[in-house]
């Protein structure tokens, strides 16, 4: 149902060489740049997430992004590239039953201080 979502960081160059990193793992990558890498698409085949700079004053605010991956070796990549890249853990993969006995995530804080997930919802395959 989401077509696209944005949040805004404090510095856009640093988000974005985290998002590089993280995102591969699970098929997303750059599409789009405007105003001389300010604002920033990445997606598989079109632009779904979007960051740019902070426009409505003060602070950039926590969000919470929770990105779709393949399988769970998707997920345990995003985790390591995250880590890799300095993030703050807030959750290794795990099996979360509490959400459904499939649901596999990790969650790591980006350079904003959001909450950025992978998730897989299918059972870990032999």
């Amino acid at each position: 149902m989401i077509d696209h979502i944005a949040v805004q960081v404090a510095d856009p160059a640093a988000s974005a060489a985290f998002y590089d990193r993280v995102l591969a793992p699970l098929g997303g990558k750059r599409l789009f740049e405007r105003g001389e890498g300010r604002v920033i698409g990445y997606g598989t085949s079109f632009p779904t997430f979007w960051i740019g700079p902070v426009t409505t004053g003060g602070q950039a605010r926590e969000g919470h992004l929770a990105f779709s991956a393949p399988d769970r070796a998707a997920v345990r990549a995003f985790f390591a590239a995250a880590v890799d890249a300095g993030a703050e853990v807030l959750h290794e993969p795990r099996v979360w039953p509490e959400y459904h006995p499939a649901y596999y995530g990790a969650f790591v804080r980006d350079p904003d201080g959001n909450n950025v997930e992978a998730v897989c919802h299918v059972p870990e395959q032999p």
